[in-house]
């Protein structure tokens, strides 16, 4: 194939590639491929391609109305799936820089590690996983979004570094289909992993103070000390940390891989389990939560018994399986889910 003058960009980025990066680091010309041949782009490498199409994805778009933590909000500033997404992105971007890893490649499995999430976070999650077949791991989830529920049933059509990235970013041992191996076969995707949590456990202390369920003056003193009494300081020690720790893969050294030191860890643990105790099994949050999960079952048990109705989005080629009802409820935001519900159990005013 005669190459154009466009093709040089793709071609440039490459050759930069190699040259600059880390010899740990994915090259894009040496992708492992897709599961079906696609042309080359002329301006973008095959890992840009690919967080391209997840950012223009239609599961994408709907993290905007699912649940971090606090399920509906009202309020502003809260975070959504889809702020947590583009935090855990920025975080990841910033790791795999410093550390001459593939940006476009760990950019890519942070915008896609999200989108099969149920609605109301993990509450519905938990719903979902009593009720569908083999149960549920929204990683899973996620990259059956991507290889085959998008663009009508044939899927993203994505590479096999990204896929892996976002199958096992989650810290479950099992998946829907197969063994889950213990860690992604890329650093970028273990960049991924960590800043996942250094993401969550940050914004989350934000709302939670937000929200009134706890002040700062709550939250373990050694912890504060050690990463920063606020959002930001907490986030840069975190950040500092890994890439300080997980040094030696920047200059081609495999040992060790992509960690925290033990000092910062203890205190990130500290924070880890406080947040449970105080924030997650909170009171407030357990009620609401137990409403999200009475909403899923309900309507995965309406739709399991009425396979009829399931919406027109549902025709792809797995369209009429056992998963399709899962596939239909965990990819519905928490207003679907909560207009759904009200549409199909509670009394609705007659019109003539």
């Amino acid at each position: 194939m005669e190459l154009t003058r466009l093709d040089s960009v793709r071609l440039r980025t490459e050759r930069e590639e190699e040259e600059r990066l880390s010899p740990l680091a994915s090259k894009s010309a040496q992708s492992r491929g897709r599961r079906r041949m696609d042309e080359p782009s002329a301006v973008r490498t095959e890992f840009a391609r690919d967080r391209d199409r997840i950012l223009h994805s239609k599961a994408f778009r709907r993290l905007k109305y699912k649940t971090q933590v606090f399920f509906s909000p009202s309020g502003d500033h809260y975070r959504t799936r889809l702020s947590h997404t583009l935090e855990v992105a920025q975080i990841a971007r910033t790791i795999s820089r410093a550390l001459r890893l593939n940006e476009d490649l760990t950019e890519a499995i942070a915008l896609g590690h999200d989108v099969g999430h149920a609605p109301f976070g993990h509450a519905g999650e938990q719903a979902l996983d009593q009720l569908c077949p083999g149960g549920f791991v929204h990683s899973q989830q996620s990259l059956r979004v991507l290889d085959v529920l998008e663009r009508d049933g044939r899927g993203l059509n994505l590479t096999w570094e990204v896929r892996d990235g976002i199958a096992y970013h989650s810290k479950h041992q099992e998946s829907i289909s197969q063994p889950l191996m213990n860690a992604t076969s890329t650093l970028e995707g273990a960049v991924v992993r960590i800043s996942d949590a250094v993401a969550y456990l940050n914004a989350d202390i934000d709302d939670a103070i937000r929200a009134g369920l706890i002040t700062l003056d709550d939250v373990p003193t050694h912890a504060l000390d050690a990463l920063g009494r606020t959002h930001s300081q907490r986030i840069d020690s975190m950040v500092s940390g890994i890439i300080s720790e997980s040094w030696g893969v920047a200059e081609g050294i495999a040992e060790g891989g992509i960690r925290m030191g033990p000092g910062l860890l203890d205190a990130t643990d500290a924070l880890r389990d406080f947040m449970f105790q105080r924030v997650y099994k909170h009171p407030d949050v357990e009620r609401e939560a137990a409403k999200a999960r009475m909403v899923v079952s309900q309507l995965y048990t309406y739709f399991d018994n009425h396979p009829d109705e399931l919406n027109a989005a549902m025709s792809t080629e797995d369209a009429g399986s056992e998963w399709t009802v899962c596939d239909y409820i965990s990819g519905m935001t928490d207003r679907y889910a909560t207009c759904m519900f009200e549409r199909l159990f509670t009394p609705q005013p007659w019109t003539y």
